[in-house]
Formats: structure tokens, sequence, C-alpha cells
């Protein structure tokens, strides 16, 4: 077959242990046909093959985001940002502009508003000062906090308090109204409903489908959203990702995208399951697996939250906060926890829990062990706080150690003020392990978690390579090659799709990543202003900036 691209004279780091390094790569009809010298590529070329210069530049295989939002990042896009604002006349400032330009919105919300944006907590009536007549509220970066006005109480049915599931609380205050601060998705999704977008959070929020069931008019407006998330990942080189949150819903969104020609990224998605159902439940998990097969969307896994944050104090910790009686609470009674491990297995199915304190993860690591199949590969997503004895049973249980190189407090966006708050400090030696779980054996996946942090691989590759050890610690981090694998191959492994992306090699999908540079020659402090000349997924140009395919010949 004659190669419809090639791409020559690149560094060529193919992730694949046989053939780690080459200089050219061809594709065509969507797969890799050729890995090698410039000479041996080159000499495929027919007459209507575009060949790419690299320049010199390194090429890897797509990456791959191992936990991320798309939908709701999509959603987020068009929505005020506040990361990196402080103090009142700067949140009203800018609060008050962006709804002057939005006068229809029945919401206006805003996203990445940090725990400390004000010099003390956010109450509704600080944000009543900000806006009173309109219906505002503003997310915390982890998505796990939202604070909203009386105006937005109000509508949302909630400023008198409303019964909520354990781990989710409206806080009230000794008034008996609600103070404005939520957490976690059951008390803040009133509010989110008010902007007509709920139907697009239900399977993290609540794992259930719309009903009713959106119709054509209302699909189109969504892949629109979809359509941005994918083109803002394409920019940074993903092209796949296991997206976590999703429901059904979100499987036939994408699989019309991609009847379309609009879906640029291969997108795996779970079946949630929550606290309150029953085991029959997982007949739609195994459903939803069975349907959705192919390259493009796919599903064949159960995403479950095992505790909040570590801000909000709603992690689950061994040892009390700092300075207070609270521990978090797992939102899974560990027996229980255990019996659905199993049967999730049973059916065949991967399991990806949420855990971020030391005692959420040592009850998903005892629950993975009580189901006994390391084939399937069950994951650990988070791991902000481990227990010692904990750390190899990691590598022991074939457990993939999922963990975001921009989430340490200090390595990226993350102040470091939050590890005083709530990590005592004899045991940050023991938070945000990445080094310590892959000497114990724990396969590393990396990802952003976007829309908590930035979506930017090239960002997260530098917080993991310029990441300082805490005082007293030890050096977390891992070499380029090792943060590149997590980020390509380490992926695909943890996702089951090694047998179609991850590496470079002949037969497997031709999803590429041209960086804009030598990536073993750029400086780690400057990793993360390096650009993506190229991505390219199934063999299809994705981002582009410089028309460098276009103008191939």
């Amino acid at each position: 077959m004659q190669p419809e691209m090639l791409i020559t004279n690149a560094k060529v780091l193919t992730m694949d242990d046989a053939r780690p390094r080459a200089e050219a790569v061809a594709f065509a009809g969507g797969r890799i046909l050729a890995v090698g010298s410039r000479a041996e590529v080159e000499a495929l070329a027919g007459p209507s093959t575009r060949v790419v210069d690299a320049g010199g530049r390194t090429l890897l295989p797509g990456f791959v985001e191992s936990h991320l939002h798309l939908v709701l990042g999509g959603n987020e896009l068009s929505q005020l940002q506040l990361g990196g604002v402080s103090g009142f006349d700067d949140l009203a400032r800018l609060f008050r502009a962006y709804a002057a330009k939005n006068p229809g919105l029945p919401l206006v919300m805003a996203q990445g508003a940090a725990y400390e944006i004000l010099d003390h907590p956010v109450t509704r009536h600080d944000l009543d000062r900000v806006i009173a007549d309109r219906p505002i509220a503003m997310m915390a970066p982890d998505h796990h906090t939202v604070w909203a006005n009386t105006a937005a109480l109000q509508a949302a049915g909630i400023l008198h308090g409303a019964a909520m599931p354990p781990g989710h609380v409206v806080v009230m205050g000794q008034d008996g109204t609600a103070t404005g601060e939520l957490l976690e998705f059951e008390a803040f999704s009133p509010v989110l409903a008010l902007s007509g977008d709920l139907h697009l959070q239900l399977g993290i929020a609540t794992g259930g489908e719309p009903e009713p069931w959106p119709d054509a008019g209302q699909r189109a407006k969504d892949k629109e959203k979809v359509a941005a998330g994918l083109a803002h990942c394409a920019m940074h080189g993903i092209t796949s990702m296991v997206n976590m949150d999703g429901n059904r819903y979100t499987c036939v969104l994408l699989k019309e995208m991609e009847a379309e020609g609009r879906l640029t990224a291969r997108v795996k998605v779970p079946f949630h399951f929550k606290p309150h159902m029953e085991l029959s439940e997982l007949d739609r998990a195994s459903a939803m697996a069975a349907e959705f097969t192919g390259d493009w969307v796919t599903s064949g896994f159960v995403k479950m939250f095992m505790d909040g944050v570590v801000d909000s104090r709603t992690a689950y910790m061994l040892h009390d906060y700092p300075g207070t009686t609270e521990r978090g609470a797992p939102l899974f009674e560990a027996e229980r926890f255990k019996e659905i491990c199993r049967e999730i297995s049973r059916r065949d199915l991967q399991i990806a829990v949420h855990a971020i304190g030391d005692g959420a993860v040592r009850q998903t690591i005892d629950g993975y062990e009580a189901a006994g199949r390391p084939d399937l590969r069950h994951r650990i997503e988070h791991i902000e706080l481990i227990d010692r004895a904990d750390v190899p049973r990691l590598g022991a249980l074939g457990i993939t150690a999922s963990v975001q190189p921009p989430h340490p407090p200090g390595a990226m966006d993350f102040p470091m003020s939050t590890m005083e708050h709530v990590f005592h400090r004899d045991r940050w030696k023991d938070a945000y392990l990445t080094r310590t779980l892959a000497e114990h054996g724990a396969p590393l996946a990396f990802a952003s978690d976007w829309p908590v942090t930035d979506v930017s691989v090239m960002r997260g590759i530098q917080a993991a390579l310029t990441r300082v050890p805490y005082e007293g610690c030890q050096d977390e981090r891992v070499g380029l090659m090792e943060v590149l694998r997590a980020y390509t191959a380490g992926g695909a492994w943890a996702a089951h799709m090694e047998g179609l992306t991850g590496t470079l090699r002949p037969g497997l999908a031709a999803d590429l990543v041209l960086i804009d540079g030598d990536i073993e020659a750029i400086p780690a402090e400057q990793m993360g202003k390096t650009g993506i000349a190229l991505t390219i997924a199934g063999g299809r140009v994705t981002h582009d900036p410089s028309g460098m395919a276009g103008g191939a010949r």
C-alpha cells in the first residue's frame, strides 16, 4: 500500500521497546505502514504521498489523556474563568463584566475559583455583593465545591437546605439558611441545573441518563460543546482519552460525531456506579460495554468515587485533618465495596476509583484484592495520600496508579498552602507519590483531570520534571522517558488500548504528535512553553497551526 503521508527527518521516539528510535513514519488508511530510517521510509513514497519534513522535531505516539472530563471541559470553555484571581474587587469586576456580556444566561457560572479567593470562607452574602439580582455561582478548581449567591440558592430551591446522600452537603448557617457553600455533586447539581446543562453531568452526578432523551436539536447543541473540547485537546497533541464522567448518552453523542466525521480522538466512557445503586444496575454497564466496541468510542469500565477532595476535607483519611477531629468518610461501606468489585470483575469489566485520602486508597486496594482480577487492570485515580504499608500493594496486585503531574501543590498551578492546611507535616513524605509507587511496581498513567487543571500535556510534562521535593521528603520525579511513557504507552495499556495506540509500530493506529522541538534537548523548565506542531489521529490531521501537513507535497 502506498503511504498517504510520510513524516521524515524527525526524532522519532516510538515507545516500542523493540525499536525505540527512528527517523520517519509512514501511514495510510489510518494505520502505520512503516517506522524506520529516512531512507527506508522515504523509499515507500508514491506520487500522491504527502511528505512532511519534521525539521528534526520530536515525533511521538499521540498523547493518551488518562483522566479528563471532555464534555464538562468543552462546556466550561465559554464560562467565566477565575484561575489566578484573588480579592473581592477583581472577583466582582470580572463577574459583572461577564454578566453584562451575557444578559440572557439563566445562571452566570464561573470556573476555577480558588478556595482562598477571598481572605475568608466565601458565603452567599459575598456573592450577593458581586451580583444580587441574577443567579451566579462559581466552582472550585477541583470541581467538588460550588459557591452560590442567594438568588441562585432560591431559584434552585435549596436556600433552606435539602436532604442529601452521605458526603454531599448543603452547608447551613446558624440562621437556618444555606451559607452558599455546596459540597459535592448532589449538593450543587440543583444550582447547575439552572443553566439547562445538567443533563451533561448526569453520569458523574447520579449515574443516570437524561429523561426525556434529548431531541436532535439538543444533541446538536451538546455536540458543539463536545467539539469545542475535542479541538482544545487536539491543540495539545491528545489523540486518545479516558473520559472519567459520562454515561450511555455521552457514548451516543460521540458515536453520532464519529458518523459525522467530527470525532478527533478516541474516547473511553465509563458507567458510573453510585452508592445508592443495587448490583443489578451493573447490567447497564455490561450493556454499554457490549454496545460500544469500536476503535473510537468504547466503554467497558466502571467508575466510582470512594471519597471527595482534600480542600473541603471530604477526602477520607486514616487520621484526623490538622487541627480538627475530621477524617472524612468513605462513600462505600468496606464489605459492600468488596462485593461490588467482585461483581464488576465477574462481568470482565475494569474498575476505576477516585480515591484521594489514604483511607480511601486503602479501602479501594482492599476491594481490588478481594476481586482478585489483576488481568482487568483495575486502577486508582489520584492517590494524593497513601499509607506506606499500602505502597507495595499496588504493584503486587497489578493496580495502575492513575496520577496527575499538575496536581501536587507547588508543581504547577495549585498553591503550596494546601499542604499546610490538609496534611500533617510528617505525612508530606506520603503525599503525591509517583516515583515511589513506580519503584514498587505500580504501572503509571498520567493525565491532567481537565478541566480541574490545564489540559496541556507539555505543561504536565514540565510539572512532572521540575516538581521540587517537599521539605524533608524524597524526590518523587521520574525521568523524561518514564514521563513520556506514562502519557503514551502507559496510558494506552491502562485503558486496554495497547493493541491500537500508544506506540509507533506498523499495524497500529496512525496516532501521532509532533513536538515543536527536540524534546530531549528542551530544558525541563521550558517544556510547558513548547508548542505542538502537528496532531494526527487515525491518520487524520486534527491540529496543524502552521499548515505543515497541508503544505506537504
